[in-house]
């Protein structure tokens, strides 16, 4: 009988115990604890030392760090009718921890599924060029529809990266003759601007010697210089035909040769 009763003492003094050691709790820097007093609302504590009344308060904890979410891999069709494979990464943390306790069941699995539903409608609507060239402006607007859609929720979404986007191989290889043709029409461009700016040189050059005729001759001197330099055994060289009407007005207007043969009219 008196071992029974102190097998008694010692049961309650071990429930005392742990009902005391439950009152107490520590919430770190990061932290805050949503109380409940009676199934209601009592308020939100932390940091620090925190007491609460055994049987009659429940606490539940709550991070308010930042939290790093993977978006899984979502198949999509962009506006062009081309299915793609991409996945994004997700950053949010809890500004309201009243909120993301009572007004949703689990805000990282509510977050998660809604930031996947929201890339594919979002993504959806734009074509492929746009979600392989502007990120920036998509994660941008993926950000802002998550950051309204949360707001409720007592959470704030500070970013949206999509990180890969999936091709299949034969959309690979039409996106590379597409670049290849691309470069192929700008040389063709280049190379027709080249052409009309040295047709413009050479019609300028043109007029510069047609108001100086004897400047041909100076070019016809320079040239000859130029391939004298050459070690070929055969030169092949046009004779420009202005040169030929330019020798043949300096022989009009030299003094006529009087022929010794020529016969002499009577005096």
């Amino acid at each position: 009988m008196i071992i029974d009763f102190i097998y008694f003492q010692l049961l309650i003094v071990i429930l005392l115990v742990m009902l005391f050691a439950s009152m107490f709790r520590i919430l770190r820097e990061y932290e805050r604890g949503v109380v409940f007093l009676l199934g209601r609302f009592h308020k939100v504590k932390g940091p620090g030392f925190i007491i609460l009344i055994p049987l009659v308060q429940q606490m539940v904890r709550v991070d308010l760090r930042i939290v790093t979410m993977d978006i899984p891999s979502q198949d999509l069709i962009s506006k062009d009718n081309v299915t793609v494979r991409v996945n994004a990464v997700l950053y949010f943390r809890v500004l309201d921890p009243q909120k993301a306790i009572i007004n949703v069941e689990n805000y990282l699995e509510a977050t998660s599924q809604l930031a996947q539903t929201t890339m594919r409608s979002v993504l959806g609507q734009h074509e492929l060029d746009e979600i392989l060239s502007a990120r920036d402006t998509l994660n941008a607007d993926l950000q802002r529809i998550l950051d309204q859609s949360t707001d409720g929720w007592g959470i704030k979404v500070t970013a949206v990266e999509i990180k890969h986007v999936d091709l299949d191989e034969s959309m690979i290889r039409a996106i590379a003759r597409q670049a290849e043709a691309e470069r192929s029409r700008r040389a063709k461009v280049i190379h027709a601007t080249g052409e009309l700016e040295a047709s413009k040189q050479l019609l300028e050059a043109a007029r510069m010697l047609a108001r100086q005729p004897e400047a041909i001759q100076l070019r016809y001197l320079q040239t000859l210089t130029e391939i004298s330099s050459d070690n070929s055994k055969i030169v092949v060289f046009p004779l420009p035909m202005e040169l030929g009407r330019i020798l043949q007005e300096m022989g009009a207007h030299s003094p006529d040769v009087e022929d010794p043969h020529s016969p002499r009219e009577p005096t």
